[in-house]
């Protein structure tokens, strides 16, 4: 039974839990969640046609509106996640429940079918149509690798809770000849709007990279960000900006709406008569704390002082930030945004705090305290507290003239929750709690050689005066309580100002680093054109005195399609990542490092370029290196794809084969990407083996040479590269003349299909046993001989064989 007869048997559809799915027609999709560490991992299954789709693990915040996305897009009719979950995806599943308009079932598998190793098994022991039955296990393994990236944990584990539910519910096992869940093809699933990157991309062109940091104090607490994209471009003041940056830098978009927004704050900050504005905004956002945190700190018992000064700091922040934006055009819509949601609750907020809390006092005792005028009962307790030293004085003066003469000092203390006391030294005699009773006195407790007492006096002191300290600490904890609720009741505008001081705090960092870099605004279309004038490598051009630009212009009519060859070390490499990362960076909302840039919006952007080698994967690295090229195939017309080497790992004809036919599948093909290959396979133009087209571009880079040397020009011109001067650059290197020169000679009669001889050279031994003997016969010649000649001797005796070796 063919695959189109399976899908149009009625009778042969997967089998669904619900009545009202069974009849013909009716999709069921099962969408399969893991969350951790703000990281999402997700694949669902549509029974319809039986294929399974997966989207690479992705960043998300913690209100999971990246998840919401999916679910809005997708409307599945079964939500399958793991029993442990993680709280933001409790709350998400409970909001989902609480939802009127749509329901979908929620299954919850427990955790150890979400193993990274029991979904590996599962998906190994899912029906793959498209691969002979007769397959073992470990030959499915590279091919699952080239359909799906095993790296993407989550999402790995997300498929095994998957096929779990499908296996359970018996979907598509009425098949013919289906002894597991079938799959008939796996595809990528990108959000609408979202671009497409993988996880090798984003290592190949160095956006982000992490190191070890150098502290020894903190080489086990984490990682810093090395030299890439993501630590030139972040400028932000807030932990949570930069937070929000990483998400754009994990999701760019193609929404023109969310480019735009971003571009005209950007453009706006780039002006030079508005740089002032930008370095009194940044300092503010230094002072914005994470506001939940500090709203879950605050809805406990007792929150800390700390709490209450970050409170307020983020506060008047926000009002500063809020009273610099409304001086600024509000035609912008983040300004408008910002003017409007920064409500006067803030103002409240912020002059409620000033008023009450007393910082100085607070920090000095460690507590809540209050300030003077707030409460006049409590103004008054602490007056008499100040006075209460003076005043014990007194009273112990008149304690000691009744006491017994034996006691030459004597002293008034006040006690928290016990109450004033007498305080007397311990006498000699003193030695035992029979001793220490004392006519008129009631003994307390004995402490540091001082004995204390409640006298007449003392009691007086209590009924008069109370306990005044916990008196003051109760009334300023109700003082606080009510601080705190009206803190709380009109939190709601503190939610808001999180969201939009995090989005000004990165659009300042990226108009900072345009100002500094001396980066442009890049004109963003719908089209399938890209046109960089005078381009620039982010990354290189702060690493070298000296930078080219270049230009790049991909349409219909100029060539989607670039073959560059040029010599080993000319730049090519650093041309195509250039390239792949000024897109990027317009799909963030950024400037981009050129003179002009017109950015046609792709859908994704795939590379071969780093070979990466892992142990743990079990695959070759020309494996790999394939795997990496197969994802590269799936792009479509609006795809950006870059390929550098490929074809290096294997033998020079299989790997010249394979080139050749990935790059007519794209001339040939409906929809060719734009693409970018640089290749030293010189006989993939010289033979003409690429097909016809006017989709084709042949470039080089220029070189010049001055006598022997080789001077790079890292200029890209149309043309071909006729020669890789490895010759020159293994002599920059420093290789020995001599064998650079017989690189070449092999060179020039390999090429003129000429014989190639063997050079016989004497090993070490042969070379050292030779001299000995030379030597031995040296030291026996007779000088003293006149008949003897030196020089026939030393001809035919010593080196008889010295003009064949010549």
């Amino acid at each position: 039974m063919s695959e189109s007869d399976i899908l149009k048997d009625p009778e042969s559809r997967a089998v669904s839990t619900n009545e009202d799915e069974e009849h013909e027609g009716n999709s069921v999709i099962f969408l399969s969640i893991f969350v951790q560490r703000a990281k999402i991992g997700l694949s669902y299954y549509d029974s319809s046609d039986y294929t399974l789709h997966y989207m690479l693990d992705t960043m998300d915040n913690g209100d999971l509106h990246l998840l919401d996305r999916v679910v809005q897009e997708l409307s599945p009719n079964v939500i399958i996640t793991s029993a442990k979950q993680e709280p933001s995806l409790t709350q998400f599943i409970e909001k989902l429940e609480l939802n009127r308009d749509y329901k979908p079932e929620i299954v919850m598998f427990p955790d150890v079918n979400f193993g990274l190793e029991i979904s590996k098994q599962q998906l190994l022991s899912a029906h793959l149509w498209f691969l002979p039955p007769t397959i073992t296990e470990s030959e499915k393994i590279p091919y699952l690798s080239s359909c799906i990236p095993l790296d993407s944990v989550l999402m790995v584990r997300s498929i095994g809770g998957l096929l779990k539910c499908l296996e359970r519910r018996r979907v598509g096992l009425d098949l013919k000849d289906c002894i597991g869940v079938p799959i008939f093809q796996f595809l990528t699933y990108t959000l609408k709007d979202v671009v497409y990157i993988d996880r090798d991309t984003y290592s190949a062109l160095q956006i982000f990279k992490s190191e070890l940091h150098p502290s020894v104090f903190k080489l086990h607490s984490g990682e810093k960000e090395g030299l890439s994209l993501y630590g030139i471009l972040n400028r932000c003041r807030s932990k949570f900006g930069s937070q929000l940056l990483r998400q754009w830098f994990h999701r760019p978009t193609r929404d023109l709406n969310i480019l735009n927004r971003r571009q005209e704050v950007i453009r706006f900050f780039t002006s030079p008569r508005n740089f002032a504005d930008l370095g009194t905004l940044q300092s503010c956002l230094r002072n914005i704390k994470n506001i939940l945190t500090l709203l879950h700190k605050m809805s406990l018992s007792t929150p800390k002082v700390a709490v209450w000064q970050s409170l307020y700091k983020t506060v008047y922040s926000a009002l500063c930030i809020r009273d610099t934006i409304r001086a600024m055009p509000q035609s912008i819509q983040l300004f408008s945004e910002i003017s409007e949601n920064f409500t006067d609750d803030l103002f409240y907020i912020a002059t409620y705090i000033s008023k009450v809390v007393d910082f100085e006092g607070s920090l000095a005792e460690n507590r809540f305290t209050v300030r003077p005028d707030v409460d006049p009962v409590i103004d008054e307790k602490k007056r008499r507290m100040m006075g209460l030293p003076n005043f014990l004085t007194d009273v112990a003066r008149t304690e000691l003239e009744n006491l017994d003469p034996r006691f030459s000092t004597c002293s008034i203390i006040y006690i928290p929750l016990i109450g004033f006391l007498l305080s007397v030294p311990k006498l000699p005699s003193m030695m035992d709690k029979q001793s220490f009773e004392i006519e008129g006195l009631d003994f307390m407790f004995l402490s540091k050689d001082q004995l204390h007492y409640r006298s007449t006096r003392t009691k007086e002191l209590d009924s008069m005066l109370g306990d005044l300290h916990c008196d003051i600490l109760d009334m300023e904890m109700a003082v606080m309580r009510k601080l705190q609720a009206s803190v709380l009741q009109r939190s709601g505008c503190l939610h808001k100002v999180m969201s939009l001081c995090a989005e000004l705090d990165c659009l300042i960092a990226l108009a900072q680093a345009s100002r500094d870099y001396g980066y442009c605004c890049p004109t963003l279309t719908p089209s399938q054109r890209l046109a960089l004038i005078e381009s620039r490598h982010p990354l290189l051009e702060l690493c070298t005195p000296v930078f080219v630009s270049n230009n790049y212009i991909s349409s219909e009519t100029e060539g989607k399609a670039k073959v560059i060859t040029g010599p080993n070390s000319s730049g090519k490499s650093i041309y195509l990542k250039q390239v792949g990362l000024i897109v990027f960076m317009a799909l963030i909302g950024s400037d981009v490092p050129a003179k002009e840039a017109e950015i046609g919006l792709v859908d994704g952007i795939f590379t071969r370029m780093h070979s990466r080698e892992s142990v743990s994967v079990g695959l070759s690295t020309f494996m790999i290196d394939l795997n990496q090229m197969a994802h590269s195939l799936n792009s479509t017309g609006n795809s950006l794809v870059l390929i550098d080497e490929f074809g290096k790992g294997t033998n020079t004809v299989d790997g010249l084969s394979l080139l050749t036919a990935c790059l007519n599948f794209w001339l040939r093909g409906p929809q060719c990407p734009h693409l970018l290959m640089s290749t030293c396979f010189h006989s993939l133009i010289q033979l003409g083996l690429i097909s016809d087209s006017p989709l084709l571009a042949l470039q080089t880079l220029e070189t010049a040479i001055e006598g022997e040397e080789l001077v790079f020009l890292f200029q890209v011109k149309n043309g071909i590269c006729q020669s890789s001067c490895a010759a020159n650059i293994a002599t920059l290197v420093g290789i020995p003349t001599d064998l650079v020169k017989r690189g070449v000679d092999l060179s020039e009669l390999y090429r003129t299909g000429r014989t190639i001889r063997k050079m016989d050279r004497p090993t070490a031994d042969e070379q050292n046993s030779r001299c000995a003997e030379v030597l031995k016969k040296f030291l026996s010649i007779d000088l003293d001989d006149s008949e003897m000649n030196l020089d026939s001797y030393l001809k035919d005796e010593m080196f008889p064989d010295v003009e064949e070796v010549l």
